[in-house]
């Protein structure tokens, strides 16, 4: 590729505003990368829609995100990457990443005892395709998953440190300290809001896997296998939020999600005509 081409912005999409956290590993481990950013918040929650529903949503952020000129696509959620991950990655011209597959891998090299537990929204859980892709990747794993529904409401409204928070935390991991497993996958982009609260809970022996890191780190790699990671610059990228819809908090749970303050969030449309 060539050098204006590595000068294009990434692309990131997920359902609503907790790929957010993935944006801010991305410019963590990236700061000179350009990031378009779309929240598909009028059609959120992605959990509850049927596999076929998800795939078209997904074509059609995508489609937005290369209208744009991105030179890479993240799918920084997590139902999107376990039902339409493949099929963008077919019908792409550019590279996409998800978060599934990263966290994976993170949870093998991880686990020393060969216990790894999940937690994950309802439909991340159902759709089995961490448990999936563990247990190909290492066949005789022992793998405990459960649905944690409750915790995006309580990210959301803020409540990050709230007993109710903490109450409900420990009872969803209390399966995983009673199977004893070593490493758990956040395997939901709101959670690693929750993540220090959840090492208190499990205890410094158990190593938390966060989807957003993992997958930010499997971007690099991308870019700099292709040739397209951007030179340093003496200012950090550009990042830049749209959304489908612009709910009032959107702006403020954009901040907490990113972890800095941000200029405005535009609101755009996905269909063929649409722009920001």
């Amino acid at each position: 590729m060539n050098d204006s081409f590595a000068e294009r912005p990434i692309g990131a999409f997920d359902s609503g505003v907790g790929g957010l956290t993935v944006v801010q590993a991305m410019r963590e481990l990236l700061p000179a990368e350009d990031i378009l950013y779309l929240g598909d918040t009028a059609r959120v929650p992605y959990g509850n829609k049927s596999p076929e529903t998800i795939i078209r949503y997904s074509r059609e952020n995508l489609a937005y995100l290369r209208r744009h000129d991105v030179k890479a696509v993240v799918v920084a959620c997590n139902t999107a990457s376990a039902h339409a991950l493949a099929v963008l990655q077919r019908e792409s011209d550019v590279p996409v990443i998800g978060v599934i597959a990263p966290g994976v891998e993170a949870a093998l090299a991880a686990t020393r005892n060969r216990r790894i537990g999940i937690i994950g929204t309802q439909g991340t859980i159902q759709s089995a395709a961490y448990q999936n892709l563990l247990r190909e990747m290492q066949p005789d794993i022992f793998i405990l998953a459960e649905a944690a529904p409750l915790l995006v409401s309580l990210v959301e409204e803020d409540w990050l440190s709230h007993p109710a928070t903490q109450l409900i935390l420990e009872e969803y991991l209390a399966p995983m300290r009673a199977a004893q497993v070593d490493t758990v996958v956040l395997a939901c982009t709101h959670y690693p809001l929750l993540k220090s609260l959840a090492q208190r809970i499990l205890g410094p022996g158990v190593v938390l896997v966060d989807s957003a890191q993992n997958a930010a780190a499997a971007l690099a790699r991308k870019l700099d296998a292709a040739h397209l990671s951007r030179a340093p610059h003496a200012q950090t990228g550009l990042i830049t939020i749209c959304t489908t819809d612009l709910p009032t908090q959107i702006s403020r749970l954009a901040e907490r999600f990113l972890g800095e303050k941000i200029q405005s969030v535009q609101q755009v449309s996905v269909d063929s005509g649409g722009g920001q």
